[in-house]
């Protein structure tokens, strides 16, 4: 649904304002995403970095590409395809990396507790469930470094919800040491189900079959322009029905998922609560 056309407005005077303060900035969607890349740049084809699975940075005129899009130029922020992109806003979101910040996104009660015991005091913002602590100084991003608590810093977008208030003060080590005690890749659970019946060798061991399906998967992702949740959610029961049943599928595998997930801005919390439910639905 669109927003009105005040408020549509006013997240364009916000973006303009903190571009000018060399945040760079991006418009999402509802649900809080970003935009899908248009069809020329879909699958990264416009030269993005797939081989990484990083989304862009490319030269299309549109919002494309997730936090690679954010920028603050303000002709592009004002320009023709980036207007009808906050015509469909519903908030403003910013590359915290980009700003040369980190975020520590605390989820609710229990995770700002926990950063009042051990993270020194910093700048504050309330969001719908917790709080944002903002630090200066840049990290690689992680979700789910402790239970409700993630790190938005490099490739990674937060949503803007103000200054909040306090002193914004330097990234402490205690903040890099979550990132250390755990893998930054996402979280995931390993498939482990019964050999095929009878004995014979399973079809989808074949490389090139089994190969093909994940990479299928990640595109059905990757290509999601709206519906996003349900897009992966749906990408997940179909991997799980052909390939679940007769434990070919590995780490190495769901980890691809996963990151074409999050690459979408899904949070390793909704990709780990798709696959389960996914395997619920199928009754694995």
């Amino acid at each position: 649904m669109t927003q009105p056309t005040d408020v549509r407005g006013e997240h364009l005077r916000t973006a303009l304002s903190l571009a000018a303060s060399g945040v760079p900035v991006l418009p999402l969607r509802a649900g809080k995403v970003p935009f899908g890349n248009c069809r020329r740049c879909a699958d990264n084809a416009c030269g993005g970095r797939p081989n990484m699975r990083i989304p862009g940075p490319c030269t299309c005129p549109a919002p494309c590409h997730a936090w690679a899009a954010a920028t603050t130029d303000p002709k592009v922020i004002a320009c023709g395809s980036w207007r009808r992109a906050w015509l469909r806003a519903s908030a403003v979101a910013y590359h915290p990396g980009g700003a040369g910040l980190t975020v520590v996104d605390l989820d609710n009660a229990d995770a700002i507790a926990w950063a009042h015991e051990h993270l020194p005091a910093t700048q504050t913002v309330p969001t719908t469930r917790g709080e944002h602590w903002l630090y200066l100084g840049t990290m690689t991003s992680a979700n789910g470094v402790r239970p409700g608590v993630d790190i938005k810093s490099t490739m990674a977008y937060a949503r803007w919800l103000g200054f909040g208030t306090g002193t914004m003060t330097d990234l402490p080590d205690a903040v890099h040491a979550l990132t250390a005690a755990k893998p930054v890749a996402p979280a995931f659970t390993t498939v482990t189900v019964p050999a095929p019946a009878g004995g014979g060798q399973c079809r989808h061991r074949t490389p090139a079959f089994l190969e093909r399906g994940i990479a299928m998967a990640e595109q059905r992702i990757t290509a999601a322009t709206s519906g996003v949740h349900n897009a992966v959610f749906r990408t997940f029961l179909a991997v799980l029905s052909t390939h679940g049943r007769c434990g070919c599928l590995i780490d190495a595998h769901v980890a691809r998922l996963f990151t074409a997930a999050q690459a979408k801005g899904e949070s390793a919390r909704h990709c780990a609560d798709a696959w389960a439910n996914a395997r619920t639905r199928l009754g694995l």
